[in-house]
């Protein structure tokens, strides 16, 4: 007997689009990577669809499902995506372009925070959490939320948007057209923008985790700053949702402890009722696969 056709997984973020052949137990056998192109909307699918392609040749033309997640908004109802940091997509189709370029397939659709969050509850640091909020900090601030083992997917999709909950009324004007986000503190280029206006020469946020393991004062100020715009989204999530786990993953988690450390202090400075002080905080497992992993959980488990 031959083996089940694997799924494949499609993860279309605004720098890098990633297609996956996954099997049942939800390990990643393959992977198709590329840029996601500066353009018209036809110029991004075309690299998303040039991707499938190759992933399906290599899967021998046998796929058991699609599972398919985009940064956001998204629409699960209509499947389309508009997602902020891909410009050329509004109310883009791209659950029926996943489905005409794969005929006959079942294609599920989510959104990449989400995925993040399910493939970390299904095969990495989350399993076994009752109550999970798996967030991503990079270039923006995203995230999904998980009530035993089951990802929460909201009215229209987008729940879990944990980047745009208002830290500041009065403050900056954020990309998503509201103010004062935490997205607007916390994210990489938001850490990077506030210690070059304090002084720091550095190149990216790679380098201002360098800077803050080393001691420098600006760039330990600025993940301080940071890290307590991320505990104050964390604690009202966690006190809305009486959360058990928190799963940290993303370019700047992997600063470690000049992340961590600083989270957990602040974290501990908003937690003031009791059932909030046991909220654990960890690191992802697994890496810029999570979203892969969560992608091919959508078609495993029939969501979205």
């Amino acid at each position: 007997m031959s083996a089940p056709a694997p799924d494949l997984a499609v993860d279309i973020g605004g720098t890098t689009i990633a297609v996956g052949l996954v099997d049942a137990a939800g390990a990643l056998r393959h992977t198709e990577v590329g840029p996601t192109p500066d353009g018209d909307a036809e110029a991004v699918w075309s690299a998303v669809a040039a991707l499938i392609a190759a992933a399906v040749r290599t899967a021998g033309g046998r796929i058991g499902a699609a599972g398919v997640v985009s940064a956001g908004p998204i629409d699960l109802a209509a499947g389309t995506v508009s997602p902020i940091n891909i410009a050329s997509w509004r109310a883009f189709p791209l659950r029926a372009r996943v489905r005409s370029a794969l005929p006959g397939v079942a294609v599920h659709l989510g959104g990449d925070g989400m995925a993040m969050a399910l493939g970390e509850s299904w095969r990495g640091a989350g399993r076994g959490a009752a109550g999970m909020l798996g967030m991503v900090v990079s270039t923006g601030v995203g995230g999904g939320l998980i009530f035993d083992g089951l990802p929460y997917p909201g009215r229209t999709g987008n729940a879990g948007h944990v980047g745009h909950v208002v830290i500041d009324p009065a403050g900056a004007a954020c990309r998503c057209g509201g103010r004062g986000c935490v997205e607007t503190v916390a994210a990489a280029p938001a850490l990077v923008d506030w210690a070059r206006a304090q002084g720091w020469t550095g190149a990216d946020a790679a380098a201002l985790a360098a800077s803050a393991a080393a001691g420098d004062p600006v760039a330990r100020a600025a993940f301080a700053r940071g890290t307590a715009a991320l505990a104050a989204m964390i604690v009202s999530v966690a006190a809305t949702c009486d959360l058990d786990l928190v799963v940290v993953g993303g370019g700047v988690a992997r600063a470690g402890a000049v992340l961590f450390d600083p989270l957990r202090a602040a974290l501990a400075d908003h937690a003031g009722l009791a059932f909030l002080r046991g909220l654990q905080v960890v690191p992802a497992e697994l890496g810029a696969d999570a979203g892969l992993v969560g992608a091919a959980a959508l078609t495993r488990r029939r969501f979205g």
